[in-house]
């Protein structure tokens, strides 16, 4: 218990610690306290779970995998040939961790009895994924070459099919479990979203300091989501 409340106390004071860091414009030391934070995320769910084989648990690793490798950018020499590896090593990482996030939420449901209840709820977010989708990649087009284009389109594709499977969770289950990962899911785009709108579009430090704090929100709300998740299991064997 006293291990549990250290992790959870290094979570908060580096979650203020890195936020702080980005509105002081330390943009170096605040990527070297999110991968921290991503480290302790990994470390109390394990300490909570002991299971290594969830899917949360992969996009976790996954994702500190992603922010470790990429703080050598700000060591390395950028290539002569001007291809970022970094950046294309990253981006992979980061949309197979969301990809393990979408495994989990579709293997919580019952996709045959979703298809059947929820038809035109599909439909229409399906068509919402793809405008957005298509909206939002183009306007980095003028700035990136047709291979960042393109990753950045599936990785925008792969955040939207996260949140349109997490609305359908939710619609179909009702329950708190499929709401703290919809709420997640939610924080998790309005970060990367406003990302691409600082990247791309306006560069103030505001955009940079609210998508730092969304995504501090979500993996809170992802957290919360899969531990709920564990015990009412739990609760549920030591029932039968």
């Amino acid at each position: 218990m006293k291990t549990k409340h250290i992790l959870i106390s290094s979570l908060v004071i580096f979650s203020f610690l890195f936020i702080g860091l980005q509105v002081m414009k330390y943009e170096m030391y605040a990527a070297f306290v999110r991968a921290a934070i991503v480290i302790l995320f990994t470390i109390l769910y394990y300490y909570q779970t002991s299971t290594l084989r969830s899917y949360f648990f992969l996009f976790l690793t996954t994702f500190a995998l992603a922010d470790i490798i990429g703080l050598s950018f700000w060591f390395i020499e950028p290539s002569p040939s001007n291809f970022d590896y970094t950046y294309y090593i990253c981006n992979v990482l980061y949309i197979m961790s969301y990809v393990f996030l979408i495994i989990m939420v579709l293997k919580s449901m019952n996709l045959r009895d979703v298809i059947m209840k929820l038809p035109a709820h599909i439909v229409i977010l399906v068509v919402l994924d793809i405008f957005c989708v298509t909206i939002v990649t183009e306007t980095t087009k003028q700035e990136l070459s047709i291979y960042q284009y393109s990753l950045e389109f599936l990785y925008n594709a792969v955040i939207m099919s996260l949140l349109t499977l997490s609305v359908i969770n939710y619609v179909y289950k009702v329950d708190k479990t499929s709401m703290n990962l919809l709420i997640g899911s939610l924080f998790i785009v309005f970060s990367e979203m406003i990302q691409l709108a600082y990247y791309y579009v306006l560069e103030i430090n505001v955009l940079n300091v609210l998508c730092s704090l969304f995504l501090v929100i979500a993996f809170l709300f992802f957290y919360l989501q899969e531990i709920l998740e564990e015990t009412e299991e739990f609760s549920s064997l030591k029932e039968i």
